[in-house]
């Protein structure tokens, strides 16, 4: 079988797959899948809307929320197009273009959002730990260059993943297991030496969210040595509390997380739906829930929504 990035005298495609054991075209998995989305887009612009209106919450640790909720959009709009065209409109082949554009930006987003988990992490630790020079060490300058150089970094530790996958030659058959494109998948399907691309997207995958992890996991440790020594009870209480939505997010973001990447390099064996339904949470959970854990959590980001909300109701009342 010769190697080749094309498919006949066509250009290369991918058959993406829906859930296993559905028809291609499933409108009652559609309806569900489709007002997932609309929650996310939902929770994550009002959730940005609040902070943007509220001259009360420019604050630091308002700022690296609203990059999350950013980045929580983006991830979750590079999957909105093949998995709504599938159970919408059996729409299942992606040009390689594509596939590989999707696959760069799920990744991406990603890779911001680990970086933003460790930047909200290090704000926590500061703010427990040093009260008294929060305002000092935590601008809101270094606050904004810190988020630019998060998504730098993730745009371009994944860049020659995308450009390396291009070149592969695809001779064996072209049907993905997700509705979306991974690199795992994708790298599964060459035909050639693949010890490079899986090398690279190997150590990508330590330098970032195994180190990110690692990081937030040494703040949460020196947080609860700086929260166990303060005397009262109620203090205590209080400072753990600021850490609680915080602590939801990164549960919500690494569980799928490595879920999905021990099944990819272990779990063969186990059946297609689990691949499918860690896939599935690890890229639409952490976007919907994260604006929900904040919004229940943060008295100030629900006050804010709620006098948003009332305006409205009584501008249209009027």
């Amino acid at each position: 079988m010769s190697s080749s990035n094309t498919s006949g005298s066509g250009p290369l495609t991918f058959i993406l797959t829906s859930i296993p054991g559905l028809p291609v075209s499933s409108y009652w998995m559609a309806f569900p899948l489709g007002c997932l989305y609309l929650l996310m887009l939902l929770g994550n612009c009002t959730l940005l809307w609040a902070i943007k209106t509220d001259h009360n919450l420019h604050t630091p640790m308002y700022y690296l929320l609203s990059m999350l909720a950013m980045a929580d959009l983006g991830l979750c709009l590079s999957t909105l197009p093949t998995v709504l065209a599938i159970f919408w409109f059996k729409a299942t082949s992606l040009p390689l273009e594509a596939c590989v554009v999707q696959m760069y930006s799920i990744h991406s987003f990603s890779a911001v959002e680990s970086g933003l988990l460790v930047a909200m992490a290090f704000d926590r630790f500061v703010a427990i730990c040093f009260p008294l020079h929060y305002a000092s060490l935590l601008t809101s300058s270094l606050v904004m260059k810190a988020g630019g150089l998060i998504f730098t970094r993730g745009l371009c530790v994944v860049l020659p993943v995308a450009v390396l996958i291009k070149k592969m030659p695809f001779c064996r058959s072209h049907a993905l297991s997700h509705s979306f494109c991974l690199h795992q998948d994708m790298l599964r399907l060459v035909c050639g030496d693949v010890r490079v691309n899986s090398l690279y997207g190997l150590t990508t995958v330590i330098l970032t969210k195994g180190l990110d992890s690692l990081t937030i996991l040494l703040s949460y440790t020196m947080i609860i040595r700086a929260v166990l020594s303060i005397v009262s009870r109620e203090e205590q209480a209080k400072a753990f509390n600021t850490c609680i939505s915080h602590l939801c997010a990164v549960l919500i973001f690494y569980i799928p997380l490595i879920g999905l990447s021990i099944t990819h390099r272990f779990g063969k064996h186990l059946p297609p739906l689990t691949h499918t339904v860690l896939a599935d949470t690890y890229l639409l959970v952490p976007p919907v829930l994260n604006p929900l854990v904040y919004s229940w959590k943060t008295k100030q980001i629900r006050r804010r929504i709620l006098i948003l909300l009332c305006r409205r109701g009584t501008q249209q009342q009027v």
